[in-house]
């Protein structure tokens, strides 16, 4: 149950963690003036870094859960991973796929550019790391031999 939990919260979570990285560089990018060096609208890029971080948070919550499933990581690990190869084997078909998928717009902008630049790669490997380790594969209901070993030696 675990796991199926798990594949089920993998497959939401991709698309919200693909289309936050996107929306909220979108929206950092229009919001400052490089040549300039000035920020132009505070509102949006306190919006955009807030939606960034929360993509971050959510991310690292996923790498360091030890009660989550290796699905929940693995699965948006598999698809940015995915995405990544695709981009390095076919750049152009790869860069249209984001016209082809709703929302269509500014969203597609960041989309290419996060995969093209290796953003979204960089995630799938972060995200990948979970997936190898045992303990999560497990039910998480034995007891860890190394707890056991002291509280026999503390007496309880």
């Amino acid at each position: 149950m675990r796991h199926a939990f798990g594949l089920v919260l993998g497959v939401l979570l991709t698309p919200a963690l693909v289309y936050g990285a996107a929306w909220g560089y979108v929206q950092a990018g229009r919001s400052f003036d490089g040549t300039g060096q000035e920020i132009t609208d505070r509102t949006r890029i306190y919006g955009a870094f807030a939606l960034l971080a929360a993509v971050g948070l959510v991310t690292g919550a996923v790498i360091v859960a030890r009660w989550a499933s290796p699905l929940v990581s693995l699965v948006p690990a598999l698809a940015l991973l995915g995405a990544s190869a695709y981009f390095l084997a076919d750049p152009g078909r790869a860069l249209d796929l984001p016209g082809s998928v709703p929302p269509a717009g500014e969203m597609d902008i960041g989309l290419r550019m996060l995969l093209g630049s290796g953003v979204y790669g960089m995630m799938g490997l972060a995200l990948l790391v979970p997936a190898w380790t045992p303990r999560r594969w497990g039910s998480g209901r034995r007891e860890d031999p190394a707890d056991a070993d002291f509280s026999s030696i503390a007496g309880r």
